[in-house]
């Protein structure tokens, strides 16, 4: 079993997180504050430290024989693919999603996930500066196609942001502090991948590798009508033949110290994949779903706001709907007397719900009040075991990412951009662009530009 199938089933309550204030609040810190790099690197670094405890206690699975690590990785892939294919098999069988039980499971995972895609690729934003060494090579390609190479149609993060969008899915503020780890171990990386170099190798060879969970998300998605192409197109970068995982492996090699202690490189960079190990896997977040508990914790979010906003014209069970929502201990009551009252009726369609007519259309008298992922949670919920036997339309591949109309110049970032770049050299405008290339940056307009003006100069100045 490799290491990126233990991540996938491991129990969700392993690996506990020590780091102090929170894993959520240094995130924030590593990804949104105004620190400098110095003061970044520092706390990057103490965290690291930790996490780096934390994972020399797991089984190591890297090969120590490097003459094996690529048939290694390709034997893993052809793994995947032989998963894949049987679920495939099984699925054209008439066999039931394995991943997502509705488009409400589907739409938790997405937003339970955020801050890791929000920051994809982040480990390996302190290599920017090694632009001239041909050994690092492979790390830098991969870390520009996650950015999309300047295009913000290819853009990861972009593409995620869009996908939250189109969802509802942006307000993440209720999700857990452990699901920020992964997330901040990749900002702790990419702010401390000098001091680290090793570890940021052995993390880059384990995230690569494509995962049978990537495979089936991105099938589950597209039958739920929501738009793959994130997922779909690490599919496809993320190959053993010639996309980043090749370039992971080639990676070990090419920077493997010629002299010194191999032996010890060899140990950080196999402590390094293991970083993958922490936290939540994709299938533990995915069978942590249950939809009674996320209507209730849903509504337990939207309390405050709408407990002296009812009139008292509505009774149920003697009681207003204010006096329902004066504590979070009533909602399940409130439910059920909604239910009683025949407001809602449950493992029908939810069309059929006068409480379900309240919220969906335009006309609505509560439109608007819920988000759209909080009405498909309602949506699923009243719907139960009620099935509309119709299809779900088919997404079009790409269609979360639009045309992007062009950002002016008188945006004030390309403004202060172009300004700095002005009257510099090539060599000189390097170390000007790389900033813009940071995890928190490189997703904006000015973002974008300075990718693509890296590149442009990295491809020129060599």
């Amino acid at each position: 079993m490799t290491a990126l199938t233990r991540l996938e089933s491991r129990p969700a309550h392993e690996h506990a997180i020590t780091v102090a204030g929170g894993v959520k609040s240094l995130y924030e810190q590593l990804l949104l504050s105004d620190n400098n790099d110095a003061q970044k690197h520092a706390l990057a670094g103490c965290f690291l430290q930790e996490q780096l405890q934390q994972a020399a206690h797991l089984p190591e699975q890297m090969p120590r024989d490097l003459s094996t690590l690529q048939n290694w990785v390709e034997q893993h892939s052809v793994d995947v693919a032989r998963q894949y294919a049987d679920y495939l098999k099984q699925r054209k069988a008439g066999g039931a999603r394995q991943f997502f039980s509705n488009k409400a499971h589907a739409l938790f995972f997405l937003q339970a996930v955020t801050p890791t895609k929000l920051v994809d690729g982040a480990w390996l934003y302190g290599l920017l500066r090694h632009w001239r060494d041909p050994r690092f090579d492979g790390l830098l390609c991969t870390y520009l196609e996650e950015l999309g190479e300047g295009n913000p149609a290819q853009n990861h993060v972009v593409i995620y942001r869009k996908l939250l969008a189109e969802h509802g899915l942006q307000d993440t503020a209720a999700l857990a502090d452990e699901r920020y780890l992964q997330g901040a171990i990749q900002l702790a990386l990419g702010y401390c991948a000098d001091e680290y170099l090793p570890e940021v190798i052995g993390y880059n060879l384990g995230y690569e590798q494509l995962p049978l969970h990537l495979l089936i998300s991105a099938y589950e998605l597209s039958e739920l009508g929501i738009d793959p192409l994130y997922f779909t197109l690490h599919v496809t970068i993320d190959n053993a033949s010639t996309g980043h995982a090749h370039k992971a492996v080639q990676s070990v090699l090419q920077l493997l110290p010629v002299e010194g202690d191999r032996d010890d490189f060899l140990r950080r960079v196999a402590l390094g994949y293991q970083l993958n190990d922490l936290g939540l896997g994709s299938r533990a977040i995915i069978e942590s779903f249950d939809l009674d508990s996320e209507v209730l914790s849903m509504l337990e979010r939207k309390r405050p706001f709408g407990q002296h906003m009812h009139s008292d014209y509505s009774r149920f069970e003697g009681k207003t709907v204010n006096q329902w929502l004066s504590s979070p201990e009533q909602l399940p009551g409130l439910l059920t007397a909604l239910e009683n009252k025949g407001w809602i009726k449950r493992h029908q369609n939810p069309k059929a719900s006068h409480f379900w007519q309240l919220i969906d259309g335009a006309g609505a008298a509560m439109f608007g009040v819920f988000s759209p992922y909080e009405k498909q949670l309602l949506h699923d919920w009243i719907a139960g075991d009620w099935k509309s036997g119709r299809p779900v339309a088919a997404v079009r591949r790409g269609s979360s990412v639009t045309a992007q109309t062009p950002v002016p110049d008188t945006d004030p970032d390309i403004q202060h951009l172009q300004t700095a770049l002005n009257g510099l050299s090539g060599h000189e405008q390097m170390p000007v662009l790389m900033p813009w290339l940071s995890p928190h940056r490189h997703a904006h307009p000015a973002g974008l530009l300075a990718t693509r003006r890296f590149i442009e100069l990295k491809s020129s100045l060599l």
